[in-house]
């Protein structure tokens, strides 16, 4: 094997043959320096990353019996790194040739490692003569393809089949840095949920199931529905013509897993046509067009949603700020506005972060696309919407979701007759009149309150045990049951930051060595939010806060101080001047403009959220009526004034009950009856 053909790896390269962690590697490399069996030596340098010969690690690890993997030198080549010939000159090409062998090896069913270059494309030719999908990648590398063959075929000995060979390549791309083949990737969690919901779909139409992907160069969504359907009844999948090399690896990555697949004819505008029952899979932005913007991926739904019938349903995923968050620019919430208003748009789903992994903190969505029900009224058409944020997709919620999913596409008898867990029935009209969220009516929030007259009564029965026991916290409240000018919509947290309602501030950078016990500045953290009332109080002087933060800022009375680890918790500051430590922040309502807002009842929705639901900006927060807000406010100030007299007294009972307890077990005290007055007893020198 030449120096170009040599197969090389990164020390996390070894660390994945090895089956071990990444620190272990370095601990090998040094301990075994200067001893029998020395770790290998590094063969080359890529941008002053050190690369080892594969087959000298891999005879290593055998011959000292390192790692977890006894099959180590028969796997080296499947965890090196992809070899740079040079007539590719970077991997990206390297990659296609090297998939384009595996799929002529799939398809000839023969070893491919010994053929000549001339042999290698007479094989291509007679395999792809129309050179859709691997006869150019082949051709491309000239005189290096045989040494690049005999590569390939050592993968499929290291994976012992073509098609897991080709797998292994397109994991390789994440750790290759090959960001054209990664940055749209999606976790095996995300591409399941797909799959599963659009083969459920395809269930529903009856006939042979028919899955198309009409983007550029969609593949995993496609392998994704190959995998769920089984080895059941055909299956036939179409892909978009492109010609463009995402394209050719998504009908390569079809053939080598022996899936026949046909083309689906897209205009250079975007728009395609297609007839009959179909299932549609689509991400955006898609592989092939990795820097869609918001216009451009409504735009391509667009064309997916003006083709349909109601034979076809579609399963959608993009980024939840394009599918269903605010704010939106004008042009892309217009587009969005459009497709609802077309009927079409049966699920709104919004999914929980970490389902892309080239960006783990961006959350995705899904459209769910049915028939449009065209003699419904307008005003009377509904949409299914569901927040899954604070929910992670385990098999149950992916298996209940897409149960919902597929409800979703009924009449209104037969979607009323379904039990939701998730999704809930919305009003179409609602949702464009929406200026929040399209979910965020959905999303999960503190438990309803009773009935206003059932309140009503309680809350006269409270006050009167409450008056009974000596303590009258509010000797003039009075309620009645309330009517629909007495209730506000809620709001998201992201919308009133917009709205300039709420003001966001950080938390400082405080560490335990600036506290200090004689300081004046009360700190407020994670321990005093979780543990309001056992937390032992913590301080620091204010000379040293503006020491170790130049630009840290104290709290304002009124102020809603929160977290969302380990859970969301919150309490409002009431005096202020307190510095808040991250990851603790603050919420700052606008007292100019509160738009409803109260402290209080801003705390209590968030101390009332789930131990998941930790994306605040999607938090709702219920609203008041000016009036009503003012009243309540004065009524839960002397309210916590009676809780904090409560609490002093049963400090002081808990005391009362430690003091007794512990004197008359150590003999210090004597109980007697309370009317037994006992006489002091007398003392020298008194008279």
């Amino acid at each position: 094997m030449t120096k170009a053909e040599a197969l090389r790896m990164t020390l996390s390269d070894v660390a994945a043959l090895a089956q071990v962690q990444r620190p272990v590697v370095s601990i090998w490399r040094k301990r075994s320096a200067g001893s029998a069996h020395p770790f290998p030596e590094p063969s080359a340098l890529d941008s002053g990353r050190e690369l080892f010969d594969a087959d000298q690690v891999a005879g290593w690890l055998d011959a000292t019996g390192r790692g977890n993997n006894p099959d180590a030198v028969n796997d080296a080549a499947a965890f090196a790194r992809i070899p740079v010939t040079a007539a590719g000159g970077v991997e990206g090409n390297t990659l296609a040739a090297l998939t384009a062998l595996l799929t002529l090896k799939a398809m000839t069913g023969a070893g491919i490692g010994t053929l000549t270059t001339a042999e290698l494309l007479d094989a291509a030719d007679e395999c792809d003569p129309d050179d859709g999908f691997l006869y150019s990648e082949l051709e491309a590398q000239g005189p290096s393809l045989a040494a690049t063959a005999a590569f390939a075929d050592r993968l499929v000995d290291s994976a012992y089949n073509a098609p897991a060979a080709f797998e292994q390549l397109l994991a390789a791309r994440f750790r290759a840095g090959l960001r054209e083949h990664s940055d749209t990737a999606l976790t095996e969690s995300a591409v399941e949920l797909i799959a599963a919901a659009a083969v459920e779909l395809s269930a529903v139409l009856g006939g042979s199931p028919v899955f198309a992907d009409s983007t550029r160069g969609g593949s995993d969504l496609l392998m994704g529905v190959v995998h769920a359907s089984g080895e059941g009844a055909p299956v036939t999948f179409l892909t978009a013509d492109d010609d463009g090399g995402a394209g050719r690896l998504v009908r390569r990555r079809l053939r080598v897993h022996g899936v026949d697949s046909g083309q689906i004819r897209v205009e250079t505008s975007g728009e395609f046509a297609m007839h009959g029952a179909v299932v549609h899979v689509a991400q955006y932005p898609s592989p092939g067009q990795p820097g869609m913007d918001a216009t451009q991926i409504l735009s391509a739904v667009e064309h997916l949603v003006l083709q349909m019938d109601d034979q076809q349903r579609a399963v959608i995923i993009a980024p939840a700020r394009v599918l269903c968050d605010v704010p939106l620019a004008a042009g892309a919430a217009g587009l969005r506005s459009g497709l609802l208003r077309t009927g079409r748009v049966r699920a709104i789903v919004r999914l929980p972060q970490g389902l892309l992994r080239s960006k783990p903190r961006e959350a995705q969505a899904l459209w769910v696309l049915g028939p449009s029900f065209a003699k419904v009224p307008i005003a009377e058409r509904w949409t299914m919407a569901a927040d899954l944020s604070a929910c992670a997709l385990t098999d149950d919620v992916r298996q209940d979701l897409v149960s919902d999913m597929v409800a979703s596409m009924g009449n209104r008898a037969t979607v009323r007759a379904h039990s939701f867990r998730f999704a809930r029935l919305v009003q179409t009209r609602l949702l464009l009149a929406a200026r929040t969220s399209l979910v965020a009516a959905h999303h999960p929030g503190p438990a309803p309150s009773s009935g206003g007259a059932g309140a009503v009564l309680r809350v006269e029965e409270l006050v009167r045990l409450v008056g009974a026991g000596g303590t009258k916290p509010s000797a003039d409240m009075a309620v009645l049951p309330g009517g629909p000018a007495t209730k506000a919509q809620p709001a998201a947290v992201q919308g009133l930051l917009a709205a300039g309602t709420l003001k966001y501030i950080k938390g400082n950078r405080i560490v335990d060595a600036d506290l200090a016990p004689g300081g004046t500045t009360r700190v407020l953290g994670p321990a005093e939010l979780l543990h309001p009332h056992t937390a032992p109080a913590r301080y620091i002087s204010l000379l040293e806060f503006a020491a170790s933060n130049p630009g840290g800022r104290l709290t304002e009375p009124g102020d809603v101080v929160f977290c969302t680890s380990p859970r969301p918790a919150a309490t409002v500051d009431a005096d202020g001047g307190s510095a808040v430590v991250f990851p603790a922040r603050v919420l700052r309502i606008d007292a100019g403009d509160p738009g409803g807002l109260l402290p209080d009842v801003v705390a209590a929705d968030i101390n009332a959220l789930s131990g998941r639901d930790k994306v605040w900006r999607h938090w709702q927060l219920r609203r008041l009526p000016e009036a009503q807000r003012e009243k309540l406010a004065e009524t839960l100030a002397r309210l916590q004034h009676g809780q904090h007299l409560a609490r002093e007294r049963l400090k002081r009972l808990e005391e009362l009950a430690t003091l007794i307890t512990d004197g008359v077990a150590g003999g210090s005290l004597t109980l007697t009856h309370p009317s037994t007055k006992l006489a002091e007893p007398q003392t020298e020198g008194t008279q």
